[in-house]
């Protein structure tokens, strides 16, 4: 019997204390990234995680303090509490300490908000201006320029100088959009005739992701974009490149790029190309992703989203190409990656 006792003891499984550190382990995973408004990369993000750590930290004393009166009042006591004492610790403990944790939560609020969603009235001349035009379902990127030139545009990503206070004018044509770089600070909407301003500064170099944060149609979450933070030499040597940016040396490819309609919605500095309706391909090859971060760039993704975009993003207003040669199709994708 005492052997079977002990067979039985040592059969049952051991209790896994490691998987109690696993549950912790994916929260703080959720911290950091290049979507995390925990892990701030601008003053305003880290303004925005600040508060959420002090409102977290309130919260989580109310909590106690209510858990421990609850307890404390259950708990299997004989003694009967005199109608004063248990007025006094009503008062003090249910009505006095929410109240006051919440009255400091919500001043510590208010006195942080102007350094959340800052305001520099009468300074917006003086600021680096990009425009940002929410469309379906992508974001159109202009680089104002000074002295009447023409603007740079691109498509889907962003480039901003490290230690610099940037402008962001926010449209949108037709739906409304929800411009939001989480690393970077608060969500601004894109709404239909009318500009919003929003204004942001990065503190350290990195790429960030941003999205769309107000659903706007089908392919809703298949609209992200990049925010590159560059070293400010590092950004004003890639504005003059894309001053002097033009279509590659493949003849071939440009002109089946022309000869299939392709440049009435697109434009390509230095060609023919002279379309506005989609997305500036200027230097397409050197962007990190096809379809607003649908797809990684490569010929091949490049060569499927042509033949059959809709496919790829729901709703898009491309036309699919998929009655082209599949060679065309293949000698067009591989031109447009060789933009550089």
């Amino acid at each position: 019997m005492s052997v079977n006792i002990s067979l039985c003891h040592d059969a049952r499984p051991s209790r896994p204390h490691s998987l109690y550190l696993l549950f912790p382990i994916l929260l703080l995973t959720g911290c950091s990234g290049v979507q995390s408004a925990l892990d701030p990369a601008g003053r305003e993000a880290a303004d925005v995680a600040t508060l959420s750590f002090v409102m977290f930290i309130g919260g989580a004393l109310i909590w106690t303090g209510v858990v421990t009166l609850l307890l404390y009042a259950s708990s299997r006591r004989k003694q009967v509490y005199p109608e004063k004492k248990a007025g006094r610790l009503i008062l003090w403990g249910g009505v006095a300490f929410p109240v006051i944790t919440l009255g400091l939560l919500l001043s510590y609020a208010v006195w942080l908000m102007p350094n959340v969603r800052p305001w520099f009235q009468g300074q917006d001349e003086e600021l680096r201006r990009i425009e940002v035009t929410g469309e379906q379902f992508w974001w159109r990127v202009r680089y104002p320029e000074e002295g009447g030139e023409a603007a740079i545009e691109t498509a889907n990503e962003i480039r901003i100088p490290v230690g610099e206070r940037v402008l962001f004018l926010l449209d949108a044509p037709d739906v409304i959009h929800s411009f939001w770089i989480p690393v970077l600070g608060g969500k601004m909407d894109m709404i239909p005739g009318r500009q919003n301003r929003l204004t942001l500064q990065a503190e350290r170099p990195g790429t960030y992701r941003g999205v769309c944060a107000e659903f706007c149609g089908t392919s809703h979450a298949l609209m992200a974009f990049t925010v590159e933070a560059m070293e400010p030499d590092a950004f004003r040597a890639w504005l003059a490149a894309r001053r002097n940016a033009s279509g590659s040396q493949d003849a071939e490819g440009l002109a089946l790029f022309l000869r299939h309609g392709c440049s009435a919605c697109h434009t390509i500095s230095g060609t023919e190309a002279r379309g506005t309706i989609g997305p500036n391909l200027t230097a397409y090859g050197a962007r990190g992703s096809v379809a607003a971060g649908s797809l990684e760039n490569t010929t091949e993704n490049i060569a499927r989203f042509i033949r059959q975009p809709d496919a790829i993003k729901p709703g898009v207003f491309m036309p699919h190409y998929s009655m082209l040669p599949e060679a065309e199709i293949n000698r067009i994708a591989a031109y447009l990656k060789g933009l550089q």
